[in-house]
């Protein structure tokens, strides 16, 4: 784990690894990406105006007098959306700058009412902070984040409700944004994807984006270029607005594909703003792109410089949450998870939070491996199927718990508890309850196993020779035991009995 005063650095001369190179036809090239992701703040009102923030509302009912930008109309700014962007800073151990300032972005679009969005330039809310991923093969790379700033949200420009003409949804008008901007640090679309996903998370433990991209809530813009491994940074594409984690590998993996194709074929980048078609999977030209004094920033001579008070920053520092990094290293210290196990844990709060409820509602001394092999194979993939999630899941933590206790104590077997998960899954009924009622208790009775051992063995008189002979064979006799008992033998039990009546009738 990173601490949390570790100067940020960029990686931009990062020695590349041979797995993060594409193979052109003369030879290989880098990558380098950079990410510019939007995030909704989690606020029931906007930015600036006290309109609605609540998701699916109909059209243009969730705008006020600001948002349309009627003459006369002055923002207020909302000072919760101030309070989470600097929770979010925290969250990415970012400097908070106590002294930051809004300004103009001036363009002309139809949902943009104004004709400029309150953004911010030359000095944002958050400044320098990282976020550290986790890679295949136990990998981790820090990603710099070089800035966070707030901004309003633009309008919905809607083209397919009729043939002639394109509709204005002023709903989203003003929404709170967190524009987080990362440092050309990534690689790979496998990086890429694995900071979104990261981030996403961090967001959602801090309570500042709910992370829905399907609807809207988290975006990217991916900014896009390729070199010769050591050479100068190259010319940059920017992607705008992937809403998909998977698109955002796929686009990744596309633009890169064709800048290196028109490189090598004596070609040349031009700089541009282009989109992602997720059905065609490629990228296509949108317009030019804007450099900065194109969009002719100055400070809003509506709004006052925003100071930030040190005891506010405090205050919010002291009530932050435990993040993913700080509850994988303690998930990993107090249940002697392995890296692999706690990061898929801690992938989402909830999940993290039924695991430590399934450990603590026990006695101490629980298998927390055991229990995290159940919590990710059978749970999740029961709640899969039946499209639930963890929050809903038909089997509590309590239940999962005396499960894993009952398999570790010996009172039933893995292959039992299968079935026991099942019926847990479909009744509620509790593990312990159903292993009496059903009769599904483990068999550990060495004399029944015994003799369920000699029936067989009498039995089968050809394939206990060829077993003397090839030891490894032991194993039918394993089956047929278990069959036998309809699966309730304890399977070291019978695996014992049976090497050793075999290796006494060789020496006979």
């Amino acid at each position: 784990m990173v601490d949390s005063m570790t100067v940020v650095y960029s990686m931009q001369h990062r020695d590349p690894r041979d797995e993060d190179l594409i193979k052109g036809t003369t030879g290989d090239w880098e990558i380098i990406l950079g990410l510019e992701v939007h995030a909704q703040i989690s606020s029931k009102a906007k930015l600036f105006s006290g309109a609605s923030t609540e998701f699916g509302a109909e059209p243009n009912t969730q705008v006020s007098l600001v948002d349309a930008a009627l003459p006369g109309m002055l923002p207020v700014i909302n000072r919760y959306c101030v309070e989470q962007a600097v929770k979010t800073g925290l969250g990415l151990r970012a400097k908070i700058n106590p002294y930051s300032v809004f300004d103009r972005k001036n363009y002309f679009y139809p949902d943009l009412p104004q004709g400029y969005q309150i953004s911010q330039f030359k000095s944002p809310i958050v400044g320098e902070g990282e976020v550290v991923i986790d890679l295949a093969g136990g990998r981790s790379i820090a990603v710099g984040i070089e800035r966070l700033h707030m901004e309003q949200d633009a309008g919905k420009s809607v083209h397919d409700l009729s043939p002639g003409s394109s509709h204005v949804d002023l709903n989203r008008s003003g929404v709170a944004l967190m524009e987080i901007v990362s440092k050309p640090d990534m690689r790979s679309s496998d990086e890429a994807r694995a900071y979104v996903t990261k981030l996403r998370t961090i967001l959602r433990y801090l309570g500042t984006c709910d992370g829905n991209m399907e609807e809207g809530s988290l975006r990217a813009d991916v900014n896009v270029s390729v070199r010769r491994p050591g050479e100068k940074l190259g010319t940059r594409c920017e992607i705008k607005n992937v809403n998909s984690i998977r698109f955002i590998g796929q686009a990744i993996e596309y633009e890169a594909r064709r800048q290196i194709e028109i490189l090598e074929e004596g070609g040349s980048i031009t700089q541009e703003t282009r989109l992602f078609d997720p059905k065609a999977g490629e990228t296509r030209s949108m317009r030019s792109k804007e450099e900065a004094h194109d969009y002719r920033y100055f400070p809003d001579p509506d709004l006052l410089p925003l100071v930030l008070d040190p005891a506010d920053i405090e205050r919010i520092a002291a009530n932050l949450p435990e993040l993913p990094d700080d509850k994988k290293a303690r998930l990993m210290s107090e249940y002697g998870l392995s890296a692999y196990d706690a990061t898929v844990l801690v992938g989402e709060a909830a999940t993290a939070d039924y695991y430590e409820a399934v450990m603590k509602s026990g006695k101490p001394g629980r298998d927390g491996k055991l229990a995290v092999n159940w919590m990710t194979s059978d749970l999740f993939g029961a709640l899969n199927r039946e499209g639930h999630t963890i929050e809903t899941s038909p089997v509590t933590p309590k239940q999962l718990g005396e499960l894993v206790d009952l398999i570790t104590d010996g009172t039933i077997s893995g292959r039992i508890a299968k079935d026991v998960f099942d019926s847990m899954y479909k009744t509620g009924r509790d593990p312990a309850e159903i292993v009496e009622k059903d009769g599904l208790r483990q068999v550990t009775d060495t004399g029944a196993i015994e003799a369920a051992v000699d029936a067989i063995m009498a039995a089968n008189p050809d394939k206990v020779a060829q077993a003397k002979e090839k030891p490894a064979l032991a194993g039918w006799f394993v089956g047929q035991v278990m069959k036998s008992t309809s699966g309730k033998a304890n399977p070291q039990v019978v695996n014992e009995i049976i090497a050793a009546k075999l290796a006494a009738s060789s020496d006979d």
